[in-house]
């Protein structure tokens, strides 16, 4: 087996059919499977891919137990020589796979790769080519600075907004909605963090992969279509929780001893500042 997919479901039915879908109509030399991780959504998912692709193999939790983990479970059954994780509400072309693939084949100093990632309305997916974020980085980002200034490096370090999103090169990290993983690269630094529950594990994830000597890849000679939520509506509590006790967990992990506790101190009220403002805006947002 050349490519074991991994998709995770959480009450995204219809999305998760479409995203199937079109992986089942890929144009490939190359042999793949796909393991369908059900997080507990009581949406009759496992039912329809019974009906509609049994190939898919199931795994159905009965509890919601997030991102890391259920990709993990997919992961230890897998039969392929790469992984990929593949986000419920995308859509691969016809060449994704096979133009991926062949990508990792012919370069093995790879570890990670991804293609190019649009929203709908054609434009990019920002996250799908990243710097990894540090404090400085952070910084940057999450006071403007990388609006003001789009092509400095110094104000661009996580989003990489000064480089071509349509040149190749290698970058800090992927994003989870499409991320090729090569076997070795696996067994080597290991699976998923599952202390991350639905944010941050892929940035650990090729956090660890750079660091043990691969290179992550940003290959954009093919594309997918990303069809996030819609930002207008009200966020369940624990996703803004979780998306901000991931930036803590992966500081504290990577950055916390490299730093002074000055720095350390001023990541952590970062981050709560950041908190308290998204909790005020998401009760602003209707709830329909």
């Amino acid at each position: 087996m050349d490519l074991s997919i991994m998709i995770v479901n959480y009450k995204t039915h219809d999305l998760t059919l479409a995203c199937i879908k079109s992986v089942f109509s890929s144009v490939t030399a190359y042999t793949y499977e796909i393991i369908l991780i059900d997080n507990a959504s009581n949406d009759g998912i496992i039912k329809s891919l019974n009906e509609q692709f049994p190939k898919v193999i199931c795994i159905a939790n009965k509890d919601n137990v997030g991102f890391s983990r259920a990709n993990n479970q997919g992961i230890r059954i897998a039969k392929g020589r790469y992984v990929l994780l593949l986000n419920s509400d995308t859509v691969v072309q016809q060449d994704t796979l096979e133009t991926m693939l062949h990508f990792m084949d012919e370069n093995p100093i790879v570890g990670a790769s991804g293609c190019k990632i649009v929203l709908p309305d054609g434009s990019l997916d920002k996250a799908c080519k990243r710097g990894f974020p540090t404090p400085s980085a952070s910084f940057y980002y999450a006071f403007g600075f990388s609006k003001l200034f789009p092509k400095i490096p110094r104000f661009n370090q996580y989003q990489l907004g000064y480089l071509n999103p349509d040149e190749e090169y290698g970058i800090d990290s992927l994003v989870g909605a499409f991320m090729l993983i090569r076997r070795e690269a696996i067994d080597q630094v290991g699976m998923l963090d599952e202390e991350f529950f639905m944010y941050g594990e892929d940035i650990d994830w090729c956090y660890r992969i750079k660091e043990a000597g691969w290179v992550n890849y940003y290959y954009p000679r093919t594309q997918i279509i990303h069809y996030k939520g819609a930002s207008s509506r009200r966020k369940p509590y624990k996703i803004i929780y979780e998306f901000h006790r991931a930036m803590i967990l992966f500081h504290n992990k990577h950055y916390r001893q490299k730093y002074s506790w000055l720095t350390n101190l001023a990541v952590y009220i970062g981050v709560g500042l950041k908190f308290g403002l998204s909790l005020a805006r998401n009760k602003l947002k209707p709830t329909r």
